[in-house]
Parts: C-alpha cells; sequence; structure tokens
C-alpha cells in the first residue's frame, strides 16, 4: 500500500504565492517592452510617410500631390474628375528648398526626371512651373530668388531632356502665396517650387 507525505498546509500556500509572484514579474516586464517596441515601429513609419495634400495618398506615390482638402481621389491621389483621354495625362511635381537658396536638392530629381521622360514621349506636353519663397526670405537681396528657383527647373529640363524653352512657362509670386504658415517649423514648404506637367488644357 502506498503511503503519501502530506506537506503541511502553510507551506502549500506560501509555495502559490511564491508562483504567481514569479508569473506577474515576468509578465509586467515583457510587456512594456512589446508596447515600446510597437510604438517606436509606428514613430518611424509614420515619419517616413509624408502627405503634405492629407489625401491618404503618400507623397512618393501621389501623382497629384496638392489635391484640394475634401475632393474625391482616385489610386494615383488624383481627383476622379480628372478625364483623360488614351494619350493624356497630367502630373505635378515640386521641390522644396532650403532657406535663401536656389539649388535643387538630390531627393528631388526623381519627379523632374519623371516629367523630362514623360515630356519626351509626349511632344505635345508642356510645364508650367511658379516659384515661391518664405516670408523670410523677403529681403532686398533676395526678390529674384523665386526667380532663380523656377529658372533652375526650366535649366535641368532643357540641358537634361533637351525640352524646348517654348515648352516650360514661368511664373514666379515670391512670398505672395504661402501654403503653410511662416513660423520657423512651417516655413520651408513655402520655399518650394510647383510644377504641373500635361498634355490636356
Amino acid at each position: 500500500m502506498k503511503t503519501y507525505k502530506v506537506l503541511p498546509l502553510a507551506l502549500v500556500i506560501l509555495s502559490g504565492f511564491s508562483l504567481f509572484g514569479c508569473q506577474s514579474q515576468s509578465k509586467s516586464t515583457a510587456a512594456p517592452l512589446k508596447n515600446t517596441s510597437q510604438y517606436e515601429n509606428i514613430k518611424k513609419m509614420q515619419a517616413k510617410t509624408r502627405d503634405l495634400d492629407g489625401d491618404g495618398v503618400p507623397d512618393e506615390l501621389d501623382q497629384c500631390p496638392s489635391t484640394p482638402y475634401n475632393v474625391v481621389i482616385d489610386e494615383r491621389g488624383c481627383p476622379h474628375s480628372l478625364l483623360f483621354g488614351e494619350n493624356e495625362f497630367m502630373m505635378e511635381a515640386r521641390a522644396y528648398y532650403d532657406e535663401n537658396s536656389s539649388e535643387i536638392k538630390s531627393e528631388y530629381y526623381e519627379q523632374l526626371d519623371n516629367a523630362g521622360k514623360k515630356m519626351q514621349d509626349h511632344l505635345d506636353a508642356v510645364m508650367r512651373v511658379e516659384g515661391h519663397i518664405s516670408k523670410r526670405e523677403e529681403t532686398n537681396a533676395n526678390q529674384t530668388l523665386s526667380r532663380y528657383r523656377v529658372e533652375g527647373i526650366k535649366n535641368y529640363m532643357t540641358m537634361k531632356y533637351n525640352i524646348g524653352p517654348d515648352r516650360i512657362k514661368t511664373s514666379y509670386y515670391g512670398s505672395d502665396r504661402p501654403i503653410a504658415p511662416n513660423d520657423a517649423e512651417n516655413r520651408w514648404l513655402n520655399q518650394r517650387i510647383y510644377a504641373l506637367i500635361s498634355n490636356v488644357e
């Protein structure tokens, strides 16, 4: 006949509390690490994805990155009301500049290169480029800065893609047409060029 050793009740209860304490401790240390990592990943993803016109299509994929608010768009980020024929198209390009500079940053060459190739493929296409500066850049020495920015884009297109100068229409507005507050955080958005490339009137 087998015999069983009976442990004292106090020892059983004490062992149960010890085991429960270990499990609780392991859970409390693991959970924050997971949540922190997840939060950091979300922050990194948000930092990489920019959507200036707020239409839900990231700027890197948005073919119409200045769509007005509350307009129904298609998968390209363009208004559904823009109906194109088989060989008709419309695309946009934009670039932002360092303060008091008209030098094109390398990160914007891809947009300009896409526009140049498109204009080579469609000889009826025209580019309209407008230049802007921030209020802070508006000094006597910078009266022509918005013009220099536009002319830099025009020169790039004519020299690299052999686009006729008559196919590139230019306008420069100084600081008269801001798209963002001219404070320290947002004024870079006003230091810009905007280009529309299309063979549709």
